[in-house]
């Protein structure tokens, strides 16, 4: 064979051919890499978290009343991330989240069902493995009492 007739046949030479599914590195689902931050998680886990009941509020009280505040701001938001704190590495994130359970509530039921309800929505949306969930109770919410949150600063703000 020719040096020219070589070039224009693909099979010359070494007589394998590759296939055009190996084209630009084979499966298009491991071109890339893909990062999640830190807030996304933190979202994530922050309304799986208050999804479950006998959680009455997130962050301690002083997130709380700050948030309270930023709720009142035109564009400030409630904020889901409150209470919410994540590690994200490659492949693994770790969370601690603080709560406020409603009282009468068996503690330690709601923290078990925070984290299987965390640990399912993260895992899931994510594909991350959450190693590690970390529950902090910082209050219990009783029944007379008025909801930081509701605003009743607001007569001594005045």
């Amino acid at each position: 064979m020719t040096e020219s007739s070589q070039r224009n046949n693909p099979d010359s030479g070494s007589g394998e051919r590759t296939p055009l599914s190996k084209r630009g590195g084979g499966d298009p689902g491991t071109r890339g890499r893909t990062t999640i931050a830190d807030g996304v998680v933190e979202k994530i886990a922050g309304m799986a978290a208050r999804d479950v009941v006998g959680v009455h509020a997130m962050g301690s009280g002083l997130s709380r009343t700050f948030g309270a505040v930023r709720d009142r701001v035109p564009g400030g938001g409630k904020s889901v991330t409150r209470g919410v704190k994540a590690e994200v590495g490659e492949s693994q994130t770790a969370l601690d989240l603080e709560i406020v359970v409603d009282y009468g509530v068996a503690i330690s039921d709601v923290a078990r069902d925070v984290r299987e309800n965390v640990i399912a929505a993260v895992e899931r949306m994510t594909g991350l493995e959450v190693v590690e969930v970390n529950i902090a109770v910082s209050d219990v919410k009783l029944p007379d009492e008025d909801d930081d949150d509701n605003g009743n600063d607001d007569q001594r703000l005045q």
